[in-house]
């Protein structure tokens, strides 16, 4: 069986199948409700069999039941499968554990199930097997940064098809940054009618020469966001926006220069940030915008159910609060230390904030500068440290280190690789990536929810490029993520590799750009276009 993410335990009998044909049942049971309905839709769709419902007890039925012996076993979103000569039963933790299996089962049929209509002449059987699998983590979550390059509402939908083939359950929307502005709010009109466009893009990395001279933009409706958000659900996936304060905001100023710093930047005068790196236009740390960003939230509230809320944190360059006569007499008004204890009271007040309203803040591991609210969880990006930091505080942490899991980074040394950005990291580095840092006591090691990929999308345009960065590597990160791999230097690479063999063809039939293992096709490389490779191996920090 060439599954991935490998399951955690797996018999098979590679000489005698389950033969599905028209006749095939689908017997669901309550709480199967979503993947009986995800079964019907895409796994009728690619064999054309339609499924029926039927008796669970007839002969070669596919039943599906939430068991809570699977639940005391596996967790909710474990599950066991059996396919047997009389039938097939996925029996799940929770319904989510039966959505998962359901993924199984689909690579089980072959990649041509990966299809969106059936093929002539196709057989659909399943092999004789028995599995029993968990995941290793709660939080499995995939990073896409659609503020740098807008990313419309259908991609997203790909995307979180792909995240379900995958076994991963976090889709985190980076949706504000410097450069745009992607969620409609009400009461700001002006958030996306000014701050979702910019009128140029810089091509490649920021010391580039190169410019595309038209504008860049878009935005979601609420009722976009509203759709993705069901989208997701249906697959049991969570949907965790990020709205970034108080740096990396230019798009906000642009659209409300009140906003910003006004007595030291003339803020009107500021557009939607046309490049690249970090701006230093940040916002004013006033009683007025911090009450517009609560307004900002409120909206967000209702669209986004998941516990979590990321405000980002992350790069606040604090040279116009020094500057800036109202944000020293703030701090001195505070009672601060300094500038750092200034953003420290930003994240603080929309910790409590988000708190009062039933929800947790996560932002990035800068936000354990100056002290950190409890309750707050940390993005690790930095590498390790901030994330072996925030654990031993008691504050929960989802590892995402830059070094080894941001997938905008090139994947080989070659000059082919399109706009090579950071330190290679190919393939077998994902899949040796280790989330929980070694440091870390068996208690400490309790605080690491999980581990997410980051997609950032300053030199990666379009579908194709997102495509060529995020694939293959996210299905070993998704191993990673999901299974109980052994250390590092000790996990079965070559294996893996094999498995993949299989797995490319399914990424072939669901149309996915990936790169190639004997590297970048033609039409997939950007001669010319400067990135910003960085040589040497990774720091282990």
């Amino acid at each position: 069986m060439d599954l991935i993410p490998e399951p955690r335990q797996a018999t098979a009998r590679a000489d005698r199948f389950l033969e599905l044909g028209p006749r095939t049942a689908l017997a669901a049971g309550t709480g199967t409700e979503r993947t009986e309905r995800w079964l019907r839709a895409t796994l009728g769709a690619a064999t054309g069999l339609p499924l029926p419902p039927g008796d669970p007890g007839g002969p070669g039925v596919l039943r599906l039941s939430v068991d809570p012996r699977v639940t005391e076993d596996l967790g909710a979103e474990g599950y066991r499968l059996a396919v047997t000569p009389d039938g097939a039963h996925l029996a799940g933790g929770g319904p989510a554990g039966v959505f998962w299996g359901a993924q199984t089962l689909r690579q089980l049929l072959g990649p041509d199930a990966f299809r969106r209509a059936p093929l002539p002449g196709r057989r659909w059987r399943l092999p004789l097997t028995r599995i029993e699998d968990s995941p290793r983590f709660g939080w499995r979550g995939l990073l896409l940064d659609v503020a740098r390059h807008f990313m419309p509402k259908d991609d997203v939908l790909r995307y979180l098809d792909l995240m379900a083939a995958h076994k991963l359950n976090v889709l985190h929307l980076h949706l504000t940054d410097d450069q745009g502005w992607r969620v409609e709010i009400l009461r700001y009109p002006r958030l996306t009618e000014t701050g979702a466009w910019r009128a140029r893009t810089r091509f490649g990395h920021r010391a580039s020469p190169l410019w595309e001279p038209k504008p860049h933009g878009g935005f979601y409706p609420q009722d976009d966001i509203r759709e993705i958000v069901a989208y997701a659900a249906e697959r049991h996936i969570a949907v965790v926006p990020e709205i970034d304060v108080p740096g990396h905001s230019q798009a906000a100023i642009a659209a409300y220069p009140e906003l910003g710093n006004t007595d030291v930047v003339d803020t009107a005068a500021l557009s939607v940030w046309d490049d690249w790196g970090i701006s230093p236009n940040v916002l004013a740390p006033t009683d007025d915008t911090v009450r517009f960003y609560e307004g900002v939230f409120e909206e967000l509230l209702d669209l986004f159910p998941s516990r979590f809320v990321h405000v980002g944190g992350d790069e606040c360059l604090k040279d116009q609060w020094r500057r800036s006569p109202a944000a020293q007499a703030r701090i001195r008004e505070l009672g601060l230390a300094d500038e750092d204890g200034l953003q420290a009271w930003f994240i603080g007040h929309f910790d409590a904030w988000l708190s009062a309203r039933g929800r947790r803040l996560i932002g990035w591991d800068e936000i354990l500068q100056g002290g950190l609210a409890e309750g707050a969880a940390v993005s690790s990006w930095r590498g390790y440290a901030g994330g072996v930091a925030a654990a031993r505080a008691g504050h929960d942490v989802v590892m995402c280190p830059e070094q080894y899991v941001y997938l905008d980074h090139r994947q080989a040394p070659g000059e082919d690789e399109p706009v090579p950005i950071g330190y290679v990291r190919t393939l077998e580095d994902v899949y040796r990536f280790e989330p929980v840092p070694p440091q870390l006591t068996e208690e400490e090691a309790r605080h690491v929810l999980g581990t997410q990929a980051n997609v950032w999308t300053e030199v990666t345009e379009d579908r194709a490029r997102v495509d060529y960065q995020t694939f293959p590597r996210l299905a070993a990160f998704a191993e990673v993520a999901w299974s109980r791999l052994p250390a590092p230097g000790q996990r079965d690479l070559a294996g893996f590799e094999r498995r993949m063999t299989a797995h490319y063809r399914r990424l072939d039939a669901l149309g996915v750009a990936y790169r190639p293992p004997a590297g970048p096709r033609p039409w997939q490389r950007r001669p010319g276009v400067p990135g910003r490779p960085i040589e040497g191996a990774p720091p282990n920090r």
